[in-house]
């Protein structure tokens, strides 16, 4: 009986034990209930605060479809943005226009912090605590922040009057139940990764019309053309005006007019919102565009295109001010989605290689050069023939009527003529700059876009159209010849034929002569000019465009019309006549589109001088260190032209040649910005005493090589050094023994130091003073960057060759993380 009632009383005491541990764990879970909804309903309380990348988690809307905070778009770059949070896309639908004057890059770095402050509202600042963007101008006595289940942010009052909501700040995207007012507007990104504002703009005006046009800079008050518009204006009666567009609860999209009728853009929809997302956004294309998603999808869905406006952009966009759907020089096709595709044509390339929709450039110079020295067209240039395709905004000549051969003749003969375009018996010449290119296939046209044949052979200034000339006078007198000596007697045709035979041995003779102290031993032909033919040609030498430490540089003209420059040598190491033309010829035999072609020399007594093609757009140094700045697509391509060119030197001539002077002086600009070395090849020239500084080292401060001040051989990683410096001065506009402004203070820093410490620091921003445009392409600023510290490594064999330095520039091959470019002050071999 005992034991019963111990039995009874050890089951009641587990009994009792259960049930207080299940009161504890219901205790805990009605404790943490509260929590997760006060985290998950949507509200944001007074105070909070958000940082970039310490992995917080965003704030959320009440049913979890939409999030707000910092969104990674790319490694330790981050957007203070809203998304759609439950799809693997993360669509952004909304993010801070940060920028100043909203025209540069909402990009933000890690550690920048959002909070909302109740006087303030939302306050964004950098990682050093600096304001960046806030609605202060907006809002005050916030009493309470909230994210709802439509995507719109807002900001209320103490009595919930709403203060500031993002629907009403739209960037290119519109949400079912947002609306646009008069005025309103919706920018496109630059791409589809950049969201930086793009050149495409649709905005509900004030007389009642949503109107869809092109900026070519976001800042200007004026747009370029029209390509879109609902034509809900009615200045008669005002109440058939538009009033505002409205996306409704149904996924409706369409313009309401004042006497509440409506006109629907693009189709009306039959796609629930409770079992799908949708979204209107002003693509980077320029296509307004209404995308759906299902909520029911296992992940692998994606968005999908319910209808698009205009329905053909490419032949829309049609003014006469920007350069169309694509960029200049390209043209526009349609794909399955109605959405643009860009194309360069034949001889084209892209002007910046991650913008596909951008501008494209001729990878030639569409110069009169050739044509006016005699050289047949055909042998010049060829033609790529499309269908179809037309550029209509850039005709300079039209001919009618024409047959197709005598238009593509036509094109051929001009050397202005860039494209010539043939429909219905006439020809529409046109020229460079190409714009709102486009396939229409209701032209019925063919398109002949003209390019330079590859090294296609051009006729030395003394075999031009006077040698042509000349030609036709040999034959007209050959004719005379003929014709007396058919008509004379025997031994006046014997007196003749054999004065003939003499005056040919003699002008032959005399050619050999002149041929063979003008070329040099492998058959590259450099003239040898008088000093009288450059005296005259320089005006006496007057017009001095260019000094350095080989001498002074003078503009000329010849009398076939070209353009030279002309270089007068100070001092030449000219033991004898032969191996100053042997040093010359070497240099004679380099032909690649980054260095200066040397087009003769002059090797008269006392007087050297050489003669080379002439470069419009002047140096690398004025161009970069003067005002305005230069682009970074420009600055990019430059500092990879120069590289091809120094890998041709170093690699690809016949004979090695290091340049041992490489600086932004001696790099100089064809008419189309294409890098060009200059001065390559004289430093055998130059005696030892006539080098830049005290020490016997050929090159300039700042540039030179460690190894010049060491016993140690020379070798062309002295010009992977220099190139290193000059990189960081194309980079940063800046020189590199410039008076830098760092950290607000005026001090004297060495360019390569300071990038050194910008890279480890992590503060690219500042060596590039905030250039957004080299911001927007970091991958390609990092990698540069990089490649320049491997270049200047104080350890010779650290440093790579000019082949692997282009390779890394051009992203074909992976460059690693640099080390510190001086371990070590020691001068020891």
């Amino acid at each position: 009986m005992v034991q019963f009632l111990y039995h009874i009383i050890q089951e009641q005491r587990f009994t009792i034990q259960m049930a207080s541990s299940y009161l504890h764990i219901i205790f805990i879970l009605l404790c943490y209930v509260p929590l997760s909804l006060a985290q998950s309903n949507g509200n944001i309380g007074i105070g909070s605060s958000r940082t970039a990348g310490d992995g917080e988690v965003p704030w959320t809307s009440a049913s979890g479809d939409f999030a707000f905070g910092f969104k990674e778009v790319q490694k330790d770059e981050f957007l203070l943005s809203i998304w759609y949070d439950k799809i693997p896309q993360k669509t952004v639908v909304w993010h801070a226009n940060v920028s100043t004057n909203g025209i540069g890059n909402p990009i933000l770095p890690k550690g920048s912090t959002i909070q909302v402050d109740a006087q303030t509202g939302l306050v964004l600042r950098d990682p050093r605590g600096r304001r960046l963007w806030n609605t202060a101008s907006i809002v005050s006595d916030v009493a309470r922040a909230f994210l709802n289940d439509t995507g719109n942010l807002v900001l209320s009052s103490s009595d919930n009057t709403s203060l500031w909501e993002s629907f009403q700040y739209p960037t290119d995207t519109l949400l079912p139940s947002q609306e646009l007012e008069i005025d309103g507007m919706l920018i496109s990104r630059r791409s589809e990764t950049n969201f930086s504002q793009g050149r495409f703009y649709i905005v509900m005006q004030s007389d009642g019309n949503f109107l869809a046009y092109t900026k070519s800079l976001p800042g200007n008050q004026d747009y370029d053309d029209e390509y879109y518009n609902t034509g809900t204006v009615d200045t008669a009666n005002s109440v058939n005006s538009g009033s505002k567009v409205v996306f409704d609860q149904r996924a409706n999209f369409y313009v309401l007019k004042r006497n509440n009728e409506t006109t629907v853009i693009g189709s009306r929809s039959v796609l629930l919102l409770s079992d799908y997302y949708h979204r209107v956004t002003l693509d980077f294309d320029g296509v307004l565009t209404h995308y759906y998603y299902p909520k029911s999808s296992s992940g692998n869905a994606t968005w999908t295109v319910a209808w698009t406006q205009p329905d053909n952009i490419c032949l829309s966009i049609d003014g006469n001010n920007g350069s169309g759907a694509c960029g200049y020089n390209s043209f526009c096709r349609l794909n399955t989605l109605r959405k643009p595709v860009c194309q360069c044509p034949n001889g084209y390339s892209l002007v910046n290689q991650n913008d596909e929709y951008g501008s494209c450039q001729p990878n030639f110079s569409q110069s009169c050069d050739g044509l006016e020295k005699g050289v047949a067209a055909e042998d010049i240039f060829n033609f790529q023939i499309l269908d179809d395709t037309d550029w209509p905004k850039s005709d300079f000549q039209q001919i009618s009527p024409s047959s197709e051969e005598e238009c593509r003749s036509a094109c051929l003969q001009d050397c202005f003529c860039a494209v010539a375009i043939y429909r219905r018996n006439s020809c529409w010449k046109k020229k460079l700059p190409l714009s709102n290119g486009r396939i229409d296939t209701s032209l019925n046209s063919k398109a002949f876009i003209k390019y330079r044949i590859r090294d296609a052979p051009l006729l030395k200034p003394e075999s031009g159209v006077q040698g042509r000339r000349e030609g036709g006078n040999d034959s007209g007198t050959l004719t005379l010849i003929v014709s007396v000596l058919l008509g004379s007697s025997v031994f006046i045709n014997v007196l003749l034929v054999g004065t003939g035979c003499l005056g040919f041995y003699l002008i032959y003779q005399k050619k050999i002569i002149k041929h063979s102290g003008e070329n040099n031993s492998s058959g590259v032909s450099l003239r040898c000019f008088t000093f009288r033919e450059l005296e005259e040609a320089t005006n006496g030498f007057r017009e001095e465009i260019g000094r350095g430490a080989f001498g002074v540089v003078f503009k000329g003209v010849m009398p076939f019309g070209s353009t030279i420059a002309v270089k007068k040598l100070d001092s030449v190491a000219r033991n004898t006549e032969k191996e100053f033309r042997t040093e010359v010829n070497v240099i004679g035999q380099t032909h690649h589109k980054n260095l200066v072609r040397l087009i003769g020399f002059c090797d008269e007594e006392q007087n050297r001088l050489l003669v080379y093609e002439y470069m419009s757009n002047g140096t690398l140094a004025s161009f970069i260190f003067g005002e305005p700045r230069p682009s970074w697509s420009q600055r990019t391509k430059i500092a990879l032209g120069v590289a091809r060119g120094l890998n041709y030197l170093h690699e690809e001539c016949s004979t090695q040649i290091i340049h041992c002077d490489i600086k932004p002086q001696n790099v100089l600009l064809d008419e189309y910005y294409n890098a060009r070395i200059s001065d390559f090849g004289l430093a055998k020239l130059l005696m030892l005493n006539q080098s830049r500084t005290n020490t016997g080292i050929r090159g300039t401060k700042g540039y030179v090589a460690p190894e010049w001040f060491r016993n140690t051989q020379i070798s062309t990683k002295v010009d992977v050094y220099s190139f290193g410096v000059v990189m960081f001065e194309i980079m940063t506009c800046r020189g590199s023994l410039d008076d830098l402004e760092v950290v607000g203070e005026d001090k004297f820093v060495v360019l390569t130091d300071w990038a050194w410490d910008c890279y480890q620091d992590g503060r690219l921003d500042e060596l590039v003073g905030m250039d957004m445009e080299a911001l927007d392409d970091l991958d390609k600023l990092e990698r540069y960057v990089m490649v320049g510290l491997w270049c200047i490594q104080e350890n010779a064999s650290s440093r790579p060759t000019m082949r692997m330095v282009t390779q890394m520039l051009e992203g074909t091959v992976e460059v690693t993380s640099p080390p510190c470019p001086y371990p070590s002050f020691s001068t020891s071999a």
